[in-house]
């Protein structure tokens, strides 16, 4: 009794999405979703790339649960499969190719595959913190977006006076933008 291939939500070891993926991808009849994030953080040794998973400590995997479970299951770097009681889920395959579609329209050349970059959106005008630096903490008004530098001007009151200071794009906290 063949069941047609089904997408399931399969969870993993911390930080070991990638891992879990590139395992359960040598399995034949095995199809594997692991979208990913990439995007710049400001460190002590400047600004650097960061992916992480879409959904931190899950992936999904498309297979024939008859045949394949426990090959899925005992595969390196999963942890199991979601599972509410006995019953395991499937994932519509709606869903999957919706988000398979977000995620490849916004793929740029040098980003690894299934990985969407995020650009931080400021606009002139917002709120934002610093969050880093001998300015660490302190708050002040977007007036100046520098395109391709990734630098933005910020002012800033400072020792009762209000100061316009340049600051690094991935140092600031984004504001919050009001929910609709």
């Amino acid at each position: 009794m063949d069941e047609e291939p089904k997408w399931y939500c399969v969870r993993t070891a911390p930080k070991r999405e990638h891992l879990a993926a590139g395992h359960l991808r040598e399995l034949e009849g095995v199809e594997v979703f692991c979208p990913r994030l990439r995007y710049k953080k400001a460190t002590r040794r400047g600004r650097v790339w960061w992916v992480e998973a879409m959904f931190p400590g899950y992936i999904l995997a498309r297979f024939d649960i008859v045949e394949m479970r426990r090959m899925v299951e005992y595969s390196q770097g999963v942890t199991g499969l979601v599972k509410f009681g006995t019953e395991v889920p499937e994932v519509p395959e709606s869903f999957v190719e919706l988000l398979r579609r977000e995620v490849h329209h916004r793929e740029e050349e040098d980003a690894p595959e299934d990985t969407v970059t995020l650009v931080p959106q400021i606009d002139d005008g917002d709120e934002v913190e610093l969050a880093n630096g001998p300015l660490s903490g302190f708050e002040g008004r977007v007036v100046q977006v520098l395109p391709g530098r990734d630098r933005v001007k910020v002012l800033l009151e400072f020792l009762g006076h209000e100061q316009v200071v340049d600051v690094d794009l991935f140092s600031l906290l984004l504001p919050k933008r009001p929910s609709l």
